[in-house]
């Protein structure tokens, strides 16, 4: 189911991108972000395995990295660092659909807070506070709508297996 789940993830990341102009002030409302989404959604399956939450996570990043940005290890060490949030939360907090709503934002957001500090940090692209903030502004309508869809269809396979539970 996870391999699945980041799979469709990734691929639609691809297709979504190539179709949806992603320059500033473009008129487009949708960067899609859906791997990012999915990550919070692939915890459950590794309650009692952390380690290997992480290094799937890590496995993610690689991946990540070779199809979207060409910067190796760069999101795999992201997708750790939310990793470490989306457990937090896991940890702290119940999942409920509009929870998941603010969990969302919140992984979307320090993303988007990370990567732009990296790249400022280290003078890869001129990166801008409005910039950042477009991003955001412009990831979160269609990354809210996946993490919906994927929270009820996964709400679904748990009460067919019950192998897992979102809470």
């Amino acid at each position: 189911m996870i391999i699945l789940l980041i799979a469709i993830s990734l691929l639609l990341d691809g297709i979504l991108t190539n179709y949806l102009p992603f320059l500033p002030n473009s008129l487009s409302l949708f960067t899609p972000l859906l791997t990012i989404t999915s990550l919070v959604f692939i915890y459950p399956f590794f309650r009692k395995q952390e380690k290997k939450f992480y290094l799937t996570l890590f496995i993610i990043g690689i991946i990540y990295d070779l199809f979207y940005t060409n910067l190796l290890f760069f999101h795999a060490v992201i997708f750790i660092l939310l990793g470490l949030i989306i457990k937090w939360i896991y940890k702290n907090y119940e999942i409920t659909p509009i929870r998941i709503i603010l969990y969302i934002c919140i992984i979307i957001i320090s993303y988007e807070l990370l990567v732009g500090s990296i790249l400022y940090i280290f003078q890869i692209v001129p990166m801008t506070i409005e910039k950042i903030l477009y991003k955001i502004l412009h990831s979160i309508i269609i990354n809210l709508i996946w993490g919906e869809l994927l929270y009820f269809i996964l709400k679904i396979y748990i009460k067919k297996t019950k192998r897992i539970s979102l809470n």
